[in-house]
């Protein structure tokens, strides 16, 4: 598997670095035969080839088996004439990464602030209330005068049936459960139409228990009771404020992974932003990004039926879970570990059979 690393601003450097060590562990364990071919995006691409992104990137990223992608200053990119693309946005669209899975789970041995709980936010990718994806040319947002501004949200029948399908094909191998959710009662059309759709694609999966709920109450319902909850559907900006505050719930968002996914490419992403205020003190948590590189490789080992990368994603889910119980772990989750040593760590338990 050849994998196209970009390291990203901030913290990005420091969390790829001790990514890269598990990877290779778990690559030695496994005899998985991955090959990392680092390049660079964001402000360092910005400075070297004046866009922080550039074809010839997608090119090499298309005819790879995945990229990884760390934290970007997302924030700092704002004028797309002057090469500031926003890099995440850029793959997610580029590779049609239409479905971003989100898992948060609560871990042995790290305080958590709802209970026990183990769940998957499945969120559209591609189109809703994010105004550089919805048209081919431009922003979906408009300055009409100095004071009006007008926002287009954009909902599509085949983006709405391929992420219910993404998340009731997960579901059959998890606990079989799919809640929905929408915000119907305003949006009557376009969630309207979301929702209908889910319930088409659940009659393929009769195992599957379907409930929905509006936006507003299901930030309640995580809030006080998120063991209720299997698999998450819903659309992108409802799934973006979400997947944070599940991530959250579960210890820190610095524990939540994140995988891009679409039919041909895939994309793992730590959850969390690039941290500038301390970049360069080794305190950054690396394990965010750590999980996503595990989904990364369960994804392929699940397209191309590949045992060996499917045991290695459970191998990182299981080495996580005793890292956190032995307080392997950077500060911010009650451990004494800097990002480099916390890298080492696991890759070292990723090595112990």
């Amino acid at each position: 598997m050849k994998i196209v690393v970009l390291p990203g601003d901030g913290i990005g450097p420091e969390t790829m670095a001790a990514t890269l060590e598990v990877l290779r562990a778990v690559s030695s364990r496994f005899r998985l035969g991955l090959e990392f071919d680092l390049d660079v995006a964001g402000h360092e691409s910005l400075r070297r080839h004046g866009a922080t992104v550039t074809p010839a990137l997608l090119q090499k990223v298309k005819s790879a088996d995945g990229l990884m992608l760390g934290p970007m200053a997302t924030y700092d990119f704002k004028d797309e004439a002057r090469g500031e693309i926003n890099p995440s946005k850029f793959f997610r669209k580029e590779l049609d990464l239409y479905a971003n899975i989100r898992p948060s789970r609560t871990y042995p041995g790290l305080q958590h602030r709802a209970g026990e709980f183990d769940l998957v936010v499945v969120r559209e990718n591609t189109e809703g209330f994010y105004a550089d994806r919805n048209i081919e040319s431009g922003g979906s947002e408009m300055l009409i005068t100095p004071d009006v501004v007008i926002s287009l949200r954009r909902i599509t029948r085949q983006c709405c049936e391929r992420i219910a399908r993404s998340a009731f094909e997960l579901a059959m191998t998890r606990r079989r459960h799919v809640s929905i959710v929408h915000k119907a009662n305003v949006l009557k059309i376009g969630d309207g139409m979301f929702i209908d759709i889910c319930r088409q694609v659940a009659r393929e999966f009769p195992e599957v228990q379907v409930d929905d709920f509006i936006v507003d109450a299901m930030m309640a319902h995580v809030a006080r009771a998120p063991q209720r909850f299997d698999v998450i559907v819903t659309t992108n900006m409802f799934g973006d404020i979400l997947s944070d505050l599940t991530a959250e719930l579960s210890g820190s968002l610095g524990l939540g992974g994140s995988l891009n996914a679409g039919k041909d490419h895939a994309m793992g992403q730590a959850a969390h932003g690039s941290a500038p205020d301390i970049a360069g003190q080794d305190i950054a948590n690396p394990f965010s990004l750590i999980v996503s590189a595990g989904q990364l490789l369960g994804w392929h080992g699940q397209r191309r039926s590949l045992s060996a990368f499917l045991a290695a994603a459970r191998a990182i889910d299981e080495a996580m879970i005793a890292a956190i119980q032995a307080g392997e772990t950077t500060r911010d989750i009650g451990g004494r570990l800097g990002t480099a040593e916390a890298g080492r760590a696991f890759a070292q338990r990723m090595l112990e059979r």
